[in-house]
């Protein structure tokens, strides 16, 4: 028993010091790039509500369409289908969401589903623009909501593999350890900022797993070296693990309610979010849903040429015709 008693605290000393290693290797990366700067094909607007990080691409006149993307992703995710839209005449903005990315980390560490909505349509104010919302994963729980809140600022909503957590419990605490700030930016150095883990987590979330590609692995490292990047995470942790309280679209009759043009976008083997989910929000709101086959949780990553055919297929129907100048 003794030396059962051992080798267990052998092994715990172990981890620790390994995370700890993490988190110091952390620090280290997200200091050798000071100054804190953003990437030359985007810029930072300003907005009520912080300033944001948006890439734009295509013509100013175009129909405007406002790309979100899920948790811990940012902007550039959405550039191979930035392309594909601008092609077909849409003005795309896609924008990351704090504290991802390179937009402002909230020092309240205020990151709930509401005040994400909140400042998504902040951006759309800055703008002076009224979107299709295109949301993907736990983006579409803000675009939702915003939706729901001022629906005359959106033109449109097409929500993506959505984790909505429909009619789901409502808050609640973290898992032990991670209620102690500092156990949580353990956790995230050795997982979401961690050069070696972005590969694997990837491959969790997609059915084709060769798309976890060493380029796109960088292209979603890439902010990961911006100074305070693991603490800021791990304050938005929380609202990712906890189910939000008080939430419209958590709830079905905030779906029946919305008043703005819906449709659903999904992979049929999404093992993150269900395609049951999907069926599920379809059937209370009437509005179409694309299903793509072969496809996980990720589909603009996984299938970006079916997913753009299928995007750019929904968006005719909530959009205006483009016309040719």
């Amino acid at each position: 028993m003794r030396y059962v008693f051992g080798l267990l605290t052998i092994l715990v000393f172990v981890v620790v010091i390994g995370l700890l290693g993490l988190r110091l290797t952390a620090m280290l990366r997200e200091i050798s790039i000071l100054p804190d700067s953003i990437p030359e094909e985007g810029r930072i607007v300003e907005t009520a509500l912080g300033p944001i990080y948006v890439e734009e691409l295509g013509p100013e006149d175009g129909p405007v369409v406002l790309l979100v993307h899920g948790s811990v992703g940012w902007s550039r995710m959405w550039r191979p289908t930035q392309v594909a839209l601008a092609a077909e005449g849409y003005r795309t903005v896609a924008f990351d969401m704090p504290p991802m990315g390179y937009s402002f980390r909230d020092p309240d560490a205020d990151y709930s589903r509401q005040t994400q909505g909140g400042r998504m349509l902040a951006l759309i104010a800055a703008l002076d623009v009224r979107p299709v919302v295109v949301a993907h994963s736990f983006g579409a729980g803000p675009a939702a909501e915003a939706a729901m809140v001022d629906p005359a600022a959106i033109a449109g909503l097409v929500v993506v593999s959505g984790a909505i957590g429909l009619e789901g419990r409502e808050g609640g605490t973290l898992p032990w350890p991670l209620g102690n700030s500092f156990m949580r930016e353990l956790a995230v150095s050795a997982s979401v900022t961690n050069p070696y883990a972005m590969g694997p987590l990837l491959r969790l979330f997609l059915h084709r797993k060769e798309a976890a590609t060493p380029e796109v692995i960088d292209m979603l490292l890439a902010p990961s070296r911006r100074p305070g990047t693991t603490t800021a995470i791990a304050g938005w942790l929380p609202s990712l693990l906890v189910p939000p309280t008080g939430a419209l679209s958590t709830r079905a009759e905030g779906w029946q309610a919305l008043a703005v043009p819906l449709a659903f976008l999904w992979g049929d083997r999404d093992t993150a979010t269900p395609l049951a989910q999907g069926e599920r929000l379809a059937d209370l709101t009437g509005a179409p849903l694309s299903i793509l086959p072969e496809v996980g949780h990720i589909p603009q990553i996984e299938a970006p040429d079916d997913f753009q055919a299928a995007l750019i297929a929904l968006l005719a129907d909530l959009t205006p015709p483009i016309t040719a100048p």
